[in-house]
């Protein structure tokens, strides 16, 4: 194909698709054995420095929070990141543990833009910036679910957004018009919340599912978290909720609140008090470090990220339970 332009970002996660594949015959179990460990265990066990890693949804929905402030907590360094975030993201980069990113956005919503983004990409901390549309990042994980090496649309084709990519165009050996191709990508590991699960890591998804069918598909390591563990006969009475499939899990982590300070549809609202209070102290690289360290160095582990605000969580449980 004749290529007509090309995106001047770096392809930050080159595809190999036959190396994925062969990653996927090689060390993904087909075997139903129990996956449940703890965020400590898994965050552990499959992050690692320099790897490249994905989070999901966006925006406050359902991200998941008790593994992303885990990874703060554990200290990984140099990560290469991808997704659609707010607080999750912020927090990787508030903490100085992102070296590249694939973005497509990241800001605080009604509150504004992201100030440790700024500070993270002025200062030199974020080497590599690399822009794509929402849609482009997700089609990027169906390329790589599907096998393909890449996958043609007609998104950001005319924009700012293609050229600071690492998108190309091309002319269509059909029809002779512009298509942009957008390349697999392949996360080293992938960070995913969810309803409910099961010990082997078949995972549900009530209401809106996100990228999480692309993602799961498209990561070499994958993490659930989920509210909560429930017996398989109950994931098999539903199995058109079935999102994510147990091979595709490497671990199982019980995480009631897992997504606060956002939120979980039909489950609980974001709370907009710690998100303020995040706007707030990331104003400044003090105030960040002094957040980091009340909710996540400060706390061992998740349940004690609750405990700390174990009040204010029982007057939110009781606000939802009226609604």
């Amino acid at each position: 194909m004749h290529v007509i332009e090309s995106g001047i970002g770096e392809l930050i996660q080159p595809p190999d698709l036959n190396a994925f594949r062969e990653w996927n015959r090689g060390k993904k179990s087909r075997a139903l054995v129990d996956k449940v460990m703890t965020e400590t265990e898994a965050v552990s066990r499959f992050v690692y420095d320099g790897c490249y890693v994905g989070t999901e949804l966006y925006g406050t929905v359902r991200c998941p929070m008790s593994l992303v402030r885990e990874v703060v907590r554990q200290g990984k360094r140099d990560l290469r990141v991808a997704g659609q975030g707010v607080t999750e993201l912020d927090l990787w980069l508030g903490a100085g543990l992102v070296k590249k990113l694939d973005i497509t956005y990241i800001g605080l919503e009604v509150y504004g833009t992201s100030r440790a983004l700024r500070r993270a990409v002025e200062s030199g901390q974020v080497e590599s910036v690399v822009e794509w549309s929402n849609g482009g990042i997700t089609w990027r994980f169906k390329a790589a679910a599907m096998g393909v090496p890449f996958i043609p649309v007609r998104a950001m084709l005319g924009t700012d957004t293609l050229k600071y990519s690492a998108a190309k165009v091309v002319e269509c050996p059909f029809t002779g018009q512009k298509v942009c191709l957008l390349p697999a990508l392949i996360l080293d590991v992938a960070l995913i919340h969810v309803h409910r699960a099961d010990k082997y890591g078949n995972a549900q998804i009530d209401g809106i599912s996100g990228f999480a069918f692309e993602m799961s598909r498209a990561c070499k390591r994958l993490i659930i978290s989920a509210e909560e563990i429930v017996d398989t006969l109950e994931i098999r009475r539903y199995p058109d909720r079935t999102i994510i499939p147990y091979y595709l899990v490497d671990g199982v982590v019980h995480a009631p609140y897992g997504s606060h300070p956002g939120e979980m549809v039909y489950c609980y609202a974001r709370d907009e008090r710690q998100l303020r209070e995040w706007v707030e102290a990331s104003k400044t690289e003090e105030g960040t470090q002094a957040y980091l360290n009340k909710y996540i160095h400060g706390v061992a582990n998740h349940q004690e990220y609750l405990e700390l605000d174990f009040i204010h969580l029982r007057v939110f449980e009781e606000l939802e339970s009226q609604r």
